[in-house]
């Protein structure tokens, strides 16, 4: 499916949430904390729930409003519960790819959510299938899922202690035994899992804007190469030997994450302001007014119109029911499509010079129809600022920008992206200008994308799409050679 006309944006695989919470509704509070992270992935959504003697699931294809209504809600009951919300970055839109996902076996049931991308998968995958493991999917939470439960020896919580040493890329999970619920991170902290604490309960989400969302409070972020374990006993910690430093992905504060969430410490809608702010530091231009693209570039432009002392204008409406479900229309109709989800305000751009702020390029292809629309409008200059870098490698952690083709300016350089876009001048913030914006030092986030420095060694079978991994993989706690 062509997305590009409807959303020119990288895509976050999935969000996940978990909530140990004794005599209260837990599906029902996991139903709000999976739509306060709807943001994170509008294909599928799924709650599984235990009340201790069994484990209780649903999920279906659509958004979480179209999966759940009263009457499957009031069949979970229980005291623990984890739910996911998911976009297909490895593995087809489908609901054998839906989460959670449920083991079955002599040890117990267990099932898993998974937000990130494995980089060893065909390696895992041949040895998983040595051993007999059956796969009913493609994707690679399915992979992971299996590998704890083959290679389930000890506690639950000690097999993935184990299995940690041998999954390879980006992962956050959330695990749900009968009467256990563990959180997950990997030792990168690639992908974001936060802590909270709603009354004696507990509860895990991808970001904090769905503890807000049912009351909880904060706690504080997981930790990388950290697994929590929470049940009646309260809370336990085991910490896997974290990697040097984190690498945080960069991309869940320039367009990810919801602007009113706190990750590991910094606050989004602080950091995309701060962007906007050295973005007019780096590249002032004379114009009359500074317009946002809605919704991701709006927090930067408001820093960029205060720091240049310009007028801060809403210059586009968005239609809010152009989404996952429009109709895809043919070659000389896509325009169309961006034209119902944007319209500019007409009457402020008459004769004006504008300044049109986002939080980046992938494609390039809805900026371009945007600029079209501005033109339209009566602009007389328009001038687009991009709060980060050019994107020029594809990331293989779990946003689905994996072919160097699809971006735009890895193959293009920027004065013919500025052509091709129609604007009269094109300016991007500076890696360095991006890092300054926050507390913490440069090395703990991920820039892969723009710079090409990977944290994680991807395979060529990883980035050649799922071909064979090598004849042997050796993994001797496990027995197999």
């Amino acid at each position: 499916m062509w997305r590009g006309f409807i959303d020119d944006k990288p895509r976050e695989e999935c969000g996940v949430f978990g909530i140990y919470a004794p005599g209260q509704d837990v599906a029902q509070l996991t139903y709000y904390g999976l739509y306060a992270l709807q943001h994170r992935g509008q294909e599928s959504a799924g709650i599984a729930v235990s009340d201790g003697a069994e484990i209780q699931l649903h999920k279906n294809m659509g958004l979480v409003a179209e999966v759940f209504n009263e009457t499957n809600l009031g069949l979970l009951k229980g005291n623990l519960a984890i739910g996911h919300v998911r976009y297909s970055t490895t593995g087809a839109s489908s609901l054998a790819n839906a989460q959670p996902m449920v083991s079955r076996s002599s040890h117990g049931s267990f099932c898993l959510a998974h937000n990130g991308n494995l980089t060893n998968v065909a390696e895992l995958r041949q040895t998983l299938g040595r051993s007999g493991a059956i796969f009913r999917s493609t994707s690679d939470s399915e992979l992971i899922l299996n590998f704890i439960t083959c290679f389930r020896q000890n506690s639950l919580p000690e097999t993935i202690k184990q299995c940690m040493g041998y999954l390879k890329g980006a992962y956050s999970l959330v695990v749900m035994t009968k009467n256990q619920l563990i959180g997950v991170r990997d030792p990168r902290g690639i992908r974001p899992l936060c802590l909270g604490k709603l009354g004696k309960g507990y509860v895990l989400a991808s970001e904090s804007c769905a503890l807000d969302a049912i009351g909880a409070r904060l706690v504080r972020d997981i930790k990388p190469g950290e697994i929590v374990v929470i049940d009646e006993s309260g809370l336990k910690s085991v910490q896997v030997p974290p990697a040097r430093h984190r690498s945080l992905c960069i991309f869940e504060y320039i367009y990810l994450a919801r602007q009113d969430s706190i990750i590991d410490g910094e606050t989004v809608n602080m950091v995309r302001q701060a962007f906007g702010r050295q973005l007019a530091r780096e590249c002032r231009v004379d114009a009359d007014m500074v317009i946002p693209v809605p919704d991701s570039g709006r927090v930067a432009a408001l820093g960029y119109s205060e720091t240049a002392g310009l007028p801060f204008k809403e210059g586009l409406t968005k239609n809010r029911y152009v989404g996952r479900t429009f109709i895809q229309p043919v070659q000389n109709l896509r325009e169309l499509g961006v034209r119902l989800k944007f319209n500019p305000i007409k009457d402020i751009f008459k004769g004006q010079r504008v300044v049109m702020v986002d939080d980046s390029i992938v494609r390039g292809t809805t900026c371009r129809q945007i600029v079209k629309m501005l033109r339209e409008a009566g602009a007389r200059e328009v001038h687009f600022m991009v709060a980060s870098p050019p994107v020029l490698y594809p990331c293989y952690y779990g946003i689905d920008t994996a072919s160097p083709g699809q971006l735009l300016a890895a193959r293009c350089s920027q004065e013919e992206i500025q052509k091709y876009l129609g604007v009269d001048s094109l300016y991007y913030l500076s890696l360095r200008g991006l890092l300054a914006a926050f507390k913490a030092p440069a090395q703990e986030f991920c820039t892969a994308c723009f710079d090409g420095q990977y944290p994680i060694a991807v395979s060529a079978f990883t980035a050649l799409d799922n071909q064979q991994g090598p004849d042997v993989c050796i993994m001797p706690e496990f027995g197999i050679i």
